[in-house]
C-alpha cells in the first residue's frame, strides 16, 4: 500500500500539548495529546516541565516516523507565546521555562523603564503595551539584573516554538512571529530589535532570524525532512485567513479574550491606542498585525455563572439560547462610555429587573457587544475593511452574533472555524516545502449573519 504524504505538527498550548498529521488537502489523519503537570522554577513559581515536554516531543517524533502508512515530506511547530528556554554553551537547557503569568518585580520595572525612555515611549515603537512576563524580553532582563551567573552560561535564549526546531535540526534560530508577539523586543518603525536589546546585550543571546515562510533540510534516521522554524500560536492561526482571502477582513478570535485582528492595519500604534489594550502581532511574512483585546470571554464565563444561579439554570444554560430581537434593548442611556480595560455595565446591574434567564442573557451580550464594537473599531481605521470573521466560541453564539451584525451594519459578519487553525496555519507556511497539491479553498467554514432579516443564513 502506498504511503499517504503528510506534514507533522506540533502544536503546544499552556494546557494541551498537541501533535497532528496532515495530509496534502489539509485534513487531519492523526491526532494526539497529552497534558502534563506543571512543575515550579528556581523561585517556587509554577511553570512549564521542560523536561517533561521535551521527553514527549521526541518519543512522539520517534513514535511517527517508524509508521510506515505515512511519508512524513515536513515537520513544523506552533506554540503559546511570551516563553524563552536557554541553552547554555553545551546545548543543554540552563534554566527553567518562566511562566508568562509570573509577577514582574516593580522595582525592577521601574529601573528598566527609567533607563531607556519611559513606559510610553518604549511601548509604542515596540507595540507592547506594559505587561510584566508577557513582554518575554522582559524576562531576558530580569535574569541578566537578578540572575547574571545563568545569564553568562546562556548561549542562546529560543522561544518556545523555536526550541522545539532546535531538538529536531540542533540549530539556533529566531522567528518574527515569536520576536513581534508583544515581547517588547522588536522596534517596528526600525523594523530591528530596539535599542535597549542592543544596550543590555541581549541580542548576543538572540538567534539570527529564520524566515517563517522558508523550511531547512534535517537529516533523521539518515532520511532527510523539510523542517520550520516555528511560529506563534495567536500568527500561525491568521494564516488559514490569509490564504483562503484577498480582500481585506477583520478577524475576531474569542476565547478568553477576544482579539480583533486586522492584517491590513499597519498603521503605528497611538498612545491612545495602547492605554486601550491595542498591540501589535506579526504577520508570518514579516508585516505589522494591529491588534485590540477585550477580556469578554473572562466577564461572559463569571456572568453566565451569576445569571445561573439567579434564575436556577444550569451553568450552560446560554447554549441554548437563540437569538430573539424583542429582547434587545432599544435605550442606549446605560451604555455609557466605559474603559475598555473595565468589564461592561452588566456586573453592576440588579437581575431582579430580568423576567426571564433568555432577557437577561441577552442584556448580557448586549452590553459586551457596547465595548466589543469599540474594541473591533480601533483597528478597523482606513483599511477598507468589510468584512468580519469570528472564530472560537462567540462564533458558535447566535446571540453574539446576530449583535454584531447589528453593531457593523456596513459589513459583512460571518461565523467563521478552522479545524484546528493553529496546526493548519503553521503547515501553510511552509507549503511550497512539503505539498504539490493546490491550497484548497473549503478549509473555512463559513456562516453569515445578515442584518437586515434579523437571520441566520446558511
Amino acid at each position: 500500500m502506498k504511503s499517504v504524504p503528510v506534514i507533522a505538527i506540533f502544536d503546544i498550548g499552556k494546557t494541551n500539548k498537541k501533535f497532528f498529521l496532515i495530509d496534502e488537502y489539509y485534513k487531519i489523519v492523526l491526532e494526539r495529546t497529552a497534558n502534563f503537570k506543571e512543575t515550579v522554577d528556581d523561585d517556587g513559581d509554577p511553570c512549564e516541565d521542560i523536561d517533561l515536554l521535551t521527553n514527549w516531543v521526541k518519543e512522539s517524533l520517534a513514535d511517527i516516523l517508524s509508521l510506515k502508512k505515512f511519508d512524513i515530506k515536513g515537520l513544523n511547530f506552533s506554540t503559546y507565546g511570551a516563553s524563552f528556554v536557554h541553552i547554555d554553551h553545551d546545548g543543554k537547557v540552563a534554566g527553567p521555562l518562566c511562566n508568562y503569568l509570573k509577577s514582574f518585580p516593580d522595582e525592577l520595572k521601574n529601573e528598566f523603564y527609567a533607563t531607556h525612555g519611559g513606559e510610553e515611549a518604549i511601548s509604542r515603537e515596540t507595540a507592547s503595551p506594559v505587561l510584566g512576563n508577557l513582554n518575554s524580553g522582559m524576562q531576558l532582563y530580569r535574569i541578566k539584573r537578578k540572575k547574571p551567573e545563568l545569564f553568562k552560561k546562556i548561549k542562546y535564549s529560543l522561544h518556545l516554538p523555536q526550541y522545539l526546531n532546535f531538538l529536531v535540526t540542533g540549530g539556533y534560530y529566531s522567528d518574527i512571529t515569536s520576536i513581534g508577539c508583544h515581547t517588547q523586543l522588536w522596534d517596528f518603525v526600525k523594523n530591528d530589535y530596539h535599542d535597549w536589546v542592543y544596550k543590555e546585550g541581549i541580542d548576543k543571546i538572540l538567534a539570527p532570524v529564520f524566515p517563517s515562510d522558508k523550511a531547512m533540510d534535517a537529516v533523521i534516521n539518515g532520511q532527510e525532512y523539510h523542517v520550520g522554524a516555528g511560529l506563534h500560536d495567536s500568527s500561525s492561526a491568521l494564516i488559514p485567513y490569509l490564504a483562503s482571502f484577498s480582500e481585506p477582513f477583520i478577524l475576531i478570535s474569542t476565547g478568553t479574550w477576544c482579539i480583533s485582528l486586522n492584517p491590513f492595519n499597519d498603521n503605528p500604534l497611538t498612545a491612545d491606542e495602547l492605554n486601550k489594550d491595542c498591540l501589535c502581532y506579526m504577520e508570518y511574512h514579516g508585516k505589522p498585525v494591529k491588534a485590540s483585546r477585550l477580556f469578554a470571554g473572562n466577564e461572559h464565563e463569571q456572568q453566565t455563572k451569576r445569571i445561573a444561579e439567579h434564575f436556577n439554570k444550569p451553568l450552560d444554560q446560554y447554549k441554548k439560547i437563540k437569538y430573539h430581537a424583542e429582547y434587545v434593548r432599544t435605550d442606549s442611556a446605560d451604555n455609557s462610555d466605559r474603559s475598555l480595560m473595565q468589564q461592561s455595565l452588566f456586573g453592576e446591574r440588579d437581575l431582579s429587573q430580568f423576567a426571564s434567564y433568555d432577557e437577561a442573557y441577552h442584556c448580557l451580550i448586549q452590553d459586551i457587544m457596547v465595548q466589543q464594537k469599540a474594541s473591533t473599531t480601533l483597528v478597523i481605521q482606513n483599511t477598507g475593511v468589510k468584512r468580519i470573521f469570528v472564530d472560537g466560541g462567540f462564533g458558535k453564539n447566535p446571540v453574539y452574533m446576530n449583535m454584531l451584525a447589528t453593531a457593523f451594519p456596513n459589513f459583512e459578519v460571518f461565523a467563521a472555524s478552522v479545524a484546528q487553525a493553529t496546526a493548519i496555519g503553521a503547515a501553510l507556511s511552509i507549503h511550497k516545502h512539503w505539498n504539490t497539491k493546490t491550497i484548497p479553498g473549503d478549509m473555512i467554514e463559513l456562516k453569515y449573519y445578515a442584518l437586515a432579516h434579523k437571520m441566520e443564513v446558511e
